[in-house]
């Protein structure tokens, strides 16, 4: 009989049998979470207890500051665009979310190895740092590689310049403390550590300035209009918490499997 080996978990992880019950779960909810009656209270108070389980997967203090979006890429455009900085320097080496998230974007190169090139950065934001947002992601999506963050926001929070980084690649997989990381915007997205597709997260600090692009409504903290998706919500924080709970585990899993891989293969 034949059978399907999935290897692509960067473009897209299987969804998690917990984040499959809690979607059925949540589709038993009829409030909507904005109503004041005690339906949409119920469903207020499980986008809350998911805000407070993503506050721990990614090591955050202020749960508040969680902001439920439609994924990955909206959650980039609402950091970098809604930052309200004219001007957006980011690796070679980032996602086409980052990338292409507006016209005149410039780009810092990147090693061999494809690590950010450090000089380069601290050159290219010059006396201009106070007008900058620098986009540097935290694990890259083609290679693994891990980028030198802390030494990146040193730099760039040395200049004025803010800082946000994609850590959709990260999250769930490595042990991440977002005040330890000293960037002021995180970007994650539920369907890389086993949550449903259609549902992500920004975490900006307190204090990190946000305009935002989808009016219509107070959801969020007024920064993000519209009903929140509360199955896709509720569903990424329970994969959020099995992410947690194995991750030293699956981390030196991976790594046994990494290096018989390379040794097969160097052998071959």
């Amino acid at each position: 009989m034949n059978q399907t080996l999935y290897m692509d978990y960067n473009a897209t992880a299987p969804v998690r049998p917990e984040a499959r019950a809690a979607v059925a779960r949540a589709l038993e909810l009829d409030g909507n979470p904005s109503s004041v009656h005690r339906l949409g209270r119920v469903a207020h108070r499980v986008v809350e207890d998911a805000r407070e389980s993503l506050r721990t997967l990614v090591g955050a203090s202020d749960a508040a500051r969680i902001i439920f979006t439609s994924g990955g890429t909206e959650a980039n455009s609402l950091a970098i665009l809604g930052s309200g900085r004219e001007r957006i320097v980011a690796s070679a080496v980032e996602h086409p979310a980052v990338r292409v998230v507006r016209d005149g974007v410039e780009f810092v190169s990147v090693d061999e190895n494809g690590v950010i090139d450090l000089s380069a950065l601290e050159t290219m934001l010059g006396e201009t740092g106070e007008k900058t947002i620098v986009s540097v992601m935290l694990a890259n999506n083609e290679t693994g590689v891990i980028e030198p963050l802390a030494k990146v926001v040193e730099l760039a929070h040395g200049k004025g310049a803010l800082v946000h980084t994609d850590a959709v690649q990260a999250v769930g997989k490595i042990e991440i403390t977002f005040e330890a990381l000293g960037v002021d915007y995180l970007t994650l997205s539920a369907h890389k550590f086993g949550g449903p597709k259609g549902v992500g997260a920004l975490i900006p600090t307190t204090n990190a300035p946000i305009t935002p692009l989808v009016t219509g409504g107070c959801q969020e903290g007024g920064l993000r209009g519209g009903t929140e998706n509360v199955p896709g919500i509720v569903a990424m924080a329970a994969a959020a918490k099995a992410a947690l709970a194995e991750m030293p585990e699956v981390a030196q899993r991976l790594r046994t499997l990494r290096d018989d891989l390379e040794s097969r293969m160097a052998e071959r």
